[in-house]
């Protein structure tokens, strides 16, 4: 049985493996090609220290199995006291609105886990077992998806796209001060320039879509504000198409796709936004029927792991069933084995 289990672990990693592959190659843009991914990497990992590449003496055997414990141990503390760094350092510079508190939420919840497993361990309590192996079971799931979405947004964001294409769309961010453009957002409007001067060599060159409306707080479109910065950059006008009436990444993709296929049908584009709401953006567009990937622009380190679980949690959101139906049955599954073990 011990061999048995190492060789249907190898299978189910290259069963995955295939899956990612062929869903890879029809479609980039869906977040199950990154549930894929994590899987057959998992398998694959868990086989190999289950012996799979080769029998293991006993001692290793043991070591192993007694090293991994203390290695995702060590791994969840370390993690937890990243994110509460960065959530530190997030109140600093950006303030304290709710998106910016999600690395600290995030590693406080962390610890929190972390305690209630210690008293679990340490206490003998039915309830407190149960409750323990409940949340175990499911922090594990959603711990599992983040690490699934931010391996695949890393390789997604490093595919090429090398065609030709008809458009190069920036999706807007908030202004400063209700009309200045930010950093972020002239970032991103530096790789959509980037990008149009790159498509040159195609024999032509794209118009930029830049898609923003006017927020609550701003004083003009976001659309106006990245026209104006890129003018004062030297590109001309008539390369220049505004989408000023979204509010929401949804609705930049919707109203954007309208506008493009109103000038040109069966278009092809090139999407370009922050590094960090690459693969959700992407999923997005999938599912407007935009016809083209999307590429990312640098972001400042420090804001990276908030802006990620932030896209984390809208990309969940999207799949409600998918979300909330395991977390019950593992939270089932948890709490009776927790109680009778």
């Amino acid at each position: 049985m011990s061999a048995v289990i190492p060789v249907a672990l190898l299978a189910l990693s290259a069963l995955f493996a295939l899956l990612f592959a062929h869903r890879t190659r029809r479609d980039r843009r869906r977040f199950g090609n990154a549930v894929l991914l994590g899987l057959a990497l998992g398998c694959l990992l868990l086989a190999g220290a289950l012996g799979g590449f080769g029998p293991l003496p006993d001692e290793a055997h043991t070591a192993v199995l007694a090293v991994l414990p203390l290695l995702v141990g060590a791994s969840a503390v370390a993690t937890a006291v990243l994110l509460v760094a960065n959530g530190i350092t997030m109140l600093r510079r950006e303030g304290g609105g709710p998106a910016n508190l999600l690395s600290l939420v995030a590693g406080l919840a962390a610890f929190g886990v972390l305690g209630l497993l210690a008293a679990a361990v340490s206490v003998d309590s039915r309830p407190l077992r149960a409750a323990a192996a409940a949340v175990l079971l499911v922090a594990g799931y959603f711990s599992f998806l983040l690490l699934c979405f931010v391996g695949y947004a890393a390789l997604y964001a490093r595919l090429t796209v090398r065609r030709e294409v008809d458009f190069v769309v920036v999706l807007g961010a908030g202004l400063v001060d209700g009309h200045r453009v930010p950093p972020l957002l002239a970032a991103r409007l530096e790789r959509g320039l980037g990008v149009q001067l790159a498509q040159a060599r195609w024999g032509r060159v794209p118009p930029l879509v830049l898609s923003g409306g006017k927020g609550t707080d701003e004083s003009r479109s976001e659309a106006a504000a990245m026209a104006d910065f890129l003018t004062g950059r030297g590109v001309a006008p008539e390369l220049l198409r505004r989408e000023d009436r979204s509010t929401s990444t949804e609705e930049n993709l919707k109203f954007s796709d309208a506008l493009m296929a109103a000038e040109r049908p069966g278009y092809r584009c090139l999407i370009v936004t922050s590094s960090f709401h690459v693969l959700r953006s992407a999923i997005l567009a999938r599912r407007a029927g935009v016809r083209g990937q999307v590429l990312g622009a640098p972001t400042a380190a420090y804001y990276w792991p908030s802006a990620m679980l932030r896209e984390f949690v809208a990309v969940l959101l999207c799949y409600p069933v998918a979300t909330i139906g395991p977390c019950v049955l593992l939270a089932l599954l948890g709490a009776v084995g927790g109680w009778h073990g």
